[in-house]
């Protein structure tokens, strides 16, 4: 068993872009009828982490699901509310918002992909904006 320490940067928000981005890029191969992990592969290997395309996969699953309605994306204008909720979930390891928690099963399924992504966004590179 292989354990990793996390440092304390570890609790720091996830970068914003990022999240944004991986965010649209999931939302636009939803809307097209495109698989989303070939999508969220290509857009996160230019950033030097394509192992994070699981794990945002899963996490939007799940969180749009939570939401109980489709993901809002923002535009060239800024994030959407579900956006910003998304990076606020990354950069906190809190409570769940009420708003999410309303359904036991999909809260507990979307904490477990929060703490996955989480612990996967410490083992990107730093520089992954």
């Amino acid at each position: 068993m292989m354990h990793v320490a996390i440092d304390g940067a570890a609790g720091s928000p996830a970068p914003a872009e990022l999240v944004t981005a991986a965010a649209r890029c999931w939302r636009s191969a939803r809307d097209a009828g495109e698989a989303t992990q070939p999508q969220l592969h290509a857009l996160l290997s230019e950033r030097q982490c394509p192992m994070l395309a699981a794990a945002f996969d899963s996490l939007l699953n799940f969180y749009e699901q939570a939401l109980d309605h489709r993901f809002a994306v923002g535009g060239v204008d800024g994030m959407s509310e579900d956006e910003m909720l998304l990076a606020d979930l990354l950069g906190t390891a809190g409570r769940m918002p009420r708003c999410l928690a309303a359904r036991k099963g999909t809260a507990t399924a979307l904490d477990c992909a929060l703490g996955s992504t989480r612990i996967l966004l410490t083992l990107a590179p730093k520089d992954i904006q």
